[in-house]
């Protein structure tokens, strides 16, 4: 069969300061069309702009110096764009990462969907509405004859990234570039659009570049798999070879990544008074309750792993911590003090004792405040302090998070990478010097080494300062590593709560005990063995039991 994509000596330069300086360095690959190849690698590997120019695209200030994208016999380099445009959506397609970020919110998911069929000309609008529902049907989205009529918010992550990837096959494309299509999903979620994106693409015999960060999701997916390191090829394989015999390095340490875990910490003395408490919340949005009498602690000293799908009712928890949700019943204490229900009614003192780390870096930093600024805010309002005192506390906040001041102080967050972003967002919640600080998903959308990196930032900080954590995840790896106690949570219970070493010891509740198997694993036959185990009647059908 010949090749559908053949890429050769792909030299990709970035623009800064008038300077253009490489970031891919001579990237070559094959696929034929029902072929899946995976593409690994830590932050600032390359992985989505080699993804981008197999569809003939770069972003702004980047452009192909050199190479090659050749698909079906066209070049995408010396394309025009009318010929780009005739391709890209109708024979190329796209699914991002962010589904959320990526539909447009003042239209309906279905009027998004039919636009490209529409505009290719490949079917009318009616026609292209029903196929839409047919796709959904295929996708396993709940009433599939009405979901693609609600608004992009008024369905769930997992919902959304699934009617992506219906969108993607509207025009049935040969090749999709999937670009971290399930990182930032919980895992029972990601079990059903794994499942959903493997059976589409095994029915329409399509072509897929699969972009990840996560070695155990694209062993489930990959017919082979590729390694990049800043910008460099390290190695390539078909994906059982690449899983049992690695022989790069670097290809080594990645699957290792996973090595850190923190010691077992002796059970709270009794009587001891928790740094929060949560005593029977029942919290509603509007005249829904989606928090029911939810109770549980956090001991100073201590991480409590708050775990759940989407929807469980873990953030909604952490908005009635910090006071943005008062709770129709119950109540927030804080080292024994109950504290107001809403944070205007909460002293600066109070306010400034429990603090956040939010998921997204990108979003959660000002783009037009210096590192030195942004860090500097909260040292000013909380601690009072200005001038030189205040430069040097920043200096040191800094340093304590491994970002050296004289390098960093100035830059704007635009020119960080994803984990020292992070790192600044965990400088700015230690500048209030407080308690407690809840960890909102902070690793979900880091690479598996950098995220490795700030959880070990994040146990010493807690080591050498003291900090209390409330760490809101659906990475159950993660709650491993990291946690003392776990607390699960679904549709706004809490089902199971104890120390780790328990919550991971058989029996479990049935709930936890579904989590706990939808973990991926480094198997090329883990989902395989999962969905049949879960009564579904052929691989290709991504009917999951239970889910």
């Amino acid at each position: 069969m010949s090749d559908l994509l053949t890429v050769k000596d792909l030299w990709i330069e970035g623009r800064s300061d008038e300077t253009w300086n490489p970031i891919i360095n001579g990237c070559s690959l094959t696929l034929k069309k029902g072929e899946v190849l995976g593409m690994i690698g830590e932050s600032g590997a390359g992985k989505s702009t080699i993804g981008l120019a197999c569809m003939g695209y770069t972003r702004d200030g980047v452009r192909i110096s050199k190479g090659s994208v050749v698909f079906d016999g066209i070049d995408l380099v010396t394309a025009s764009a009318a010929v780009k445009r005739n391709l890209l959506g109708k024979r190329i397609a796209y699914v991002a990462q962010s589904a959320a970020a990526s539909f447009n919110p003042a239209h309906k998911i279905i009027d998004q969907h039919t636009e490209a069929p529409v505009q290719h000309g490949v079917s009318g609008r009616s026609e292209s509405v029903e196929d839409g529902i047919e796709l959904y049907r295929k996708l396993r989205l709940p009433n599939p004859e009405e979901i693609g009529f609600r608004y992009p918010h008024q369905v769930s992550g997992g919902q959304l990234q699934r009617a992506m990837t219906a969108m993607a096959m509207s025009c049935r494309p040969d090749l999709i570039i999937f670009d971290e299509p399930t990182t930032a999903l919980d895992v029972t979620t990601q079990i059903e659009v794994l499942a959903s994106i493997r059976q589409i693409v095994e029915e329409y015999h399509t072509a897929a570049i699969y972009i990840t960060h996560d070695l155990a999701v694209v062993a489930q997916m990959a017919d082979r798999i590729k390694v990049l390191l800043k910008g460099d090829e390290v190695e390539e394989a078909d994906t059982r070879t690449m899983l049992s015999d690695p022989q790069e390095d670097y290809t080594k340490s990645l699957w290792a990544v996973r090595a850190f875990q923190r010691p077992t910490k002796p059970p709270v003395s009794p009587g001891s008074v928790p740094v929060v408490s949560v005593r029977n919340i029942t919290a509603a949005y509007g005249t829904t309750d989606v928090l029911h009498d939810v109770s549980f602690d956090i001991h100073a000293g201590r991480t409590v792993a708050v775990v759940g799908e989407s929807g469980s009712g873990k953030s909604t928890a952490a908005r009635c911590i910090t006071g943005l949700l008062p709770p129709r019943m119950g109540e927030i204490a804080f080292d024994g003090e109950v504290l107001p229900a809403n944070y205007k009614k909460r002293s600066k003192e109070q306010l400034r004792q429990a603090q956040m780390i939010y998921q997204m870096a990108d979003t959660a930093l000002n783009p037009r405040k210096t590192i030195g600024q942004i860090i500097g805010r909260p040292v000013q309002f909380y601690m009072g302090l200005t001038g030189a005192k205040k430069r040097e506390r920043v200096n040191e906040l800094l340093n304590q998070i491994e970002l050296e001041p004289s390098q960093y102080f100035n830059r704007l967050p635009s020119e960080l990478s994803g984990g020292q972003k992070q790192r600044v967002g965990i400088a700015r919640a230690l500048a209030a010097e407080p308690k407690f600080i809840i960890c909102d998903e902070v690793t979900s959308a880091l690479d598996q080494l950098v995220a490795e990196g700030i959880l070990r930032l994040l146990a010493d900080l807690q080591d050498t300062l003291g900090l209390s954590y409330m760490f809101i995840t659906h990475d159950l790896a993660t709650v491993k590593s990291i946690a003392d106690e776990v607390v699960v949570m679904k549709d706004g219970n809490v089902v199971e709560q104890g120390p780790k070493t328990s919550m991971f010891t058989p029996p479990h509740h049935a709930y936890t005990d579904l989590l706990l198997s939808s973990v991926p694993e480094m198997d090329p036959d883990w989902l395989s063995d999962l969905l049949k185990e879960r009564g579904v009647d052929n691989i290709g059908d991504a009917a999951v039991k239970n889910m």
